[in-house]
């Protein structure tokens, strides 16, 4: 049996990405996770930020090209990796990237506007 199977929860670094290649629209988005340890010389606790490149596709990708720099998303996904000529060198760089099968907005839900709040109340005399 195999599983390749990701699944992150994290904030976004900047606002998703839409981009065009081979005729095919996609999405990308990359999200920060943080994790944290104590350190054995110190005591302190030291935090450490992991960036991971996250490809969209389909009816998704138009889902996904709506989220914008800090949403809290939840991704599940594929561990993807490809390689890249590099320009002007004779070698080819991999990237390791996931590409998205569901995605899960965290954020709450933005607060009623404080009109609707005082709907209710009675106004000061």
């Amino acid at each position: 049996m195999y599983q390749n199977k990701v699944n992150l929860i994290g904030f976004l670094g900047g606002d998703a990405e839409v981009r065009n290649a081979n005729k095919r629209s996609f999405t990308t988005l990359s999200i920060a996770t943080k994790s944290s340890y104590k350190g054995k010389q110190t005591g302190q606790y030291v935090a450490e930020t992991e960036w991971h490149r996250c490809v969209v596709f389909g009816k998704l990708a138009e889902f996904a090209a709506t989220l914008t720099k800090g949403a809290h998303v939840q991704i599940e996904g594929q561990l993807r990796s490809r390689e890249l000529a590099v320009k002007n060198f004779d070698f080819k760089r991999r990237v390791c990237e996931i590409r998205v099968g569901s995605i899960l907005k965290l954020d709450r839900a933005e607060k009623a506007g404080s009109e609707d709040q005082d709907a209710g109340e009675e106004p000061a005399a």
